[in-house]
C-alpha cells in the first residue's frame, strides 16, 4: 500500500515544472484523485506556457509560482506564500537540473574546464536543492508519511563512472547526492516521517537530453510519461528505511 493511499488530502510540490519531467509529474498528479493540491514552480513564463495553461482546467487544485532555486530569498518568499494556504507537504519532487545552456556544454576533457561554468552547474544542480530542503523543513514537520525526492543522475555515481568526462554535471549531481544524504540524516531527527531520496530517471526524451541522444538505443530512451510513471511507482513503494538512498527508475539502488 502506498503512503499516498493513507492520506486523505495529499499536498504536492513539483519544483522545476515548466517542461520535461517536472511538467509530466504535474499532469500525472492532477489526474490522481488522491492528490488535492499541486504547487508547481517555473523560472520563466515564456517556457512554461503549457504548465500555466493547466491552471485554466485545474484552477482549484493547481497553483503555479515563479521560482529560481538559485535565489534563496525567492525560495523563502515562495514557501512563505505556500504556508499561508497549507501547513504540510506529503510529496515534494525537485526536478530542476542543468546539463547545457548556451555556451555551457558538458566538458569532454580537462581542456574545456571553465570555473564559471562549474560554479553554475553546482549552483543549479546542488546548492538549489539543499536550500529547498532548508526552507521546506517546517512543511515536513507533521505526523504523516512524506517524501522529498530530487532528480539526480546515474552519472553522479562515483562507483559507476567508467567513462569520465562531463566534469561539472557529474560532480554537481554527486554533490547533490551528498547534500540529500545529509538532509535525510537531519530530517530523521527534525521530521522523522519524511523520506529523502535521490532518483535516476533514465534517459528521458526532453530538452535536457536531446543533444545527447544519438548513442541511446530506442528501448533505453524513455518518454516523459513513462519516466514519470516509473518514478512515481518507486516513490510510492518507499519505506522509512529507504531515506538517504539513491534509486534508479526501476527501484534498484545505485552505488554512490
Amino acid at each position: 500500500m502506498s503512503f499516498i493511499d493513507e492520506i486523505n488530502h495529499t499536498n504536492a510540490l513539483i519544483v522545476g515544472a515548466s517542461q520535461g519531467i517536472g511538467l509530466g509529474f504535474v499532469k500525472k498528479l492532477l489526474q490522481d484523485d488522491r492528490v488535492s493540491k499541486v504547487y508547481a514552480t517555473y523560472r520563466q513564463a515564456e517556457s512554461a506556457s503549457e504548465l500555466i495553461e493547466l491552471t485554466n482546467k485545474y484552477s482549484s487544485r493547481l497553483t503555479c509560482l515563479v521560482l529560481d532555486i538559485t535565489d534563496e530569498l525567492q525560495i523563502a518568499e515562495t514557501i512563505k506564500q505556500i504556508r499561508t494556504q497549507i501547513d504540510k507537504f506529503h510529496l515534494v519532487i525537485n526536478c530542476v537540473g542543468l546539463l547545457h545552456e548556451g555556451d555551457l556544454q558538458p566538458e569532454k576533457s580537462l581542456r574545456q574546464i571553465n570555473a564559471d561554468n562549474l560554479l553554475r552547474y553546482f549552483q543549479v544542480n546542488s546548492v538549489g536543492a539543499v536550500l529547498l530542503a532548508k526552507h521546506l523543513l517546517p512543511l515536513f514537520r507533521h505526523n504523516q508519511l512524506a517524501v522529498f525526492a530530487t532528480i539526480s543522475a546515474k552519472l553522479a555515481s562515483i562507483g559507476d563512472n567508467q567513462l569520465g568526462g562531463w566534469y561539472g554535471y557529474r560532480a554537481s549531481k554527486t554533490a547533490l547526492n551528498m547534500f540529500m544524504k545529509n538532509v535525510a540524516i537531519e530530517y530523521s531527527r527534525s521530521c522523522p516521517q519524511t523520506i529523502v531520496v535521490t532518483l535516476h530517471p533514465g534517459t528521458t526524451d526532453t530538452q535536457l537530453s536531446r543533444p545527447f541522444q544519438k548513442n541511446v538505443s530506442a528501448e533505453k530512451l524513455f518518454s516523459v510519461e513513462r519516466t514519470v510513471t516509473q518514478l512515481l511507482a518507486v516513490i510510492e513503494q518507499l519505506q522509512k528505511s529507504d531515506s538517504g538512498q539513491f534509486f534508479s527508475w526501476d527501484g534498484s539502488r545505485l552505488p554512490w
